[in-house]
């Protein structure tokens, strides 16, 4: 296995404007962000990369519209009367929003549960971050202001749909868990024993991918209900999460930026410690992305670049409305210190 340089972030050298001897370079590449990059189209076959398109990786939060298949395959979404609002969350890494914790509160109603039977833990709000806010020292959060709370919200309603207990809904031997593994398994054409298995943040079941295989997934997520096996399921599931990408992300969030901007054409998740999966419809491809450090400035910036170089979109689409993507680096007083930069170029099959 063999990643490759993909970000470089640099910091300006201050040197020159100060006299010093002009043999001095005006920038120094500080950081080198290291990962991996596969496009696969929805047939499977490998378009272009960079590093080594089969490195395997935790999927992370990117798994989610996978993890909620089974569930929509049943019918379940209609059996609750849940719409795509509730769909959308099970595919969430919400900032616990009132638009996001509003919506987990009505599924957990419908189910009969509340906050208490979710086994996700609490953390503080992503809005904050988001928002560049710090949160107040005396505030107490509750499990539905998680991230990944709508994901178990709908592990909850998938039990409850089956009469299964859901006091072990995160069991990995739970009937549950092994309908998730055997949906994963089959859509990216591995055997469960090719899925190295851990526990994600959440506390729940997660599946380590080769690159090209996470890039498939989202190549027929994209394709919706043309997709050549569970197109009915992945039609649900991915008209959820472009109709609603405010609720599969959050305000001021790079996964909204980007939905927004492919206009229903572009699904996309991102996952923790530099995991990014997107799915391009009219393309007919999917993208999935690792930077091994897990920076998320060097994410995104990775991000933009390879859409730029698949001449999907430019970085100057971004720059006006968002605050996730970072292409200078500033100090508190506001003095620019540094860039980010990109460093590969995508090879083609």
């Amino acid at each position: 296995m063999t990643v490759e340089p993909l970000v470089f972030t640099t910091r300006e050298d201050a040197a020159q404007s100060a006299g010093w001897p002009p043999n001095i370079a005006a920038s120094t590449i500080e950081n080198v962000h290291f990962g991996s990059i596969a496009v696969v189209a929805v047939d499977g076959g490998l378009r272009h990369w960079a590093g080594d398109p089969h490195w395997s990786t935790f999927t992370r939060s990117t798994l989610k519209p996978f993890q909620a298949l089974p569930f929509i395959r049943e019918g379940g979404h209609s059996h609750f009367g849940w719409t795509s609002r509730q769909v959308a969350l099970m595919c969430a890494s919400h900032s616990g929003e009132a638009m996001h914790t509003g919506v987990v509160e009505s599924m957990l109603q419908s189910v009969d549960c509340d906050a208490t039977r979710l086994q996700c833990g609490c953390h503080v709000p992503g809005w904050y971050a988001a928002q560049g806010c710090t949160p107040p020292v005396d505030a107490a959060w509750s499990p539905i202001q998680h991230n990944c709370s709508g994901k178990h919200a709908g592990f909850l309603a998938a039990c409850r749909l089956h009469g299964e207990p859901v006091e072990n809904y995160l069991d990995p031997s739970a009937p549950l868990q092994r309908r998730v593994a055997a949906a994963v398994s089959s859509l990216a054409g591995l055997a469960p024993h090719e899925m190295p298995f851990g526990t994600d943040g959440c506390s729940a079941p997660n599946y380590a991918l080769p690159l090209s295989r996470l890039a498939l997934l989202y190549a027929q997520l994209a394709q919706g209900a043309e997709a050549p096996r569970e197109g009915e399921s992945l039609g649900i599931l991915c008209q959820a999460m472009t109709r609603h990408p405010e609720l599969v992300s959050g305000t001021s969030r790079s996964d909204l930026s980007l939905m927004a901007l492919g206009a229903g054409d572009w699904v996309t998740k991102i996952g923790a410690d530099g995991v990014q999966a997107i799915g391009i419809r009219s393309a007919g491809l999917g993208i999935a992305i690792k930077v091994t450090d897990g920076s998320r400035d060097a994410l995104y910036c990775v991000v933009i670049e390879v859409l730029r170089q698949l001449r999907l979109a430019a970085l100057d689409d971004f720059l006006p409305a968002t605050q996730w993507l970072r292409t200078k680096l500033h100090n508190a007083r506001g003095r620019v210190t540094g860039r980010v930069i990109p460093a590969f170029k995508l090879r083609a099959a």
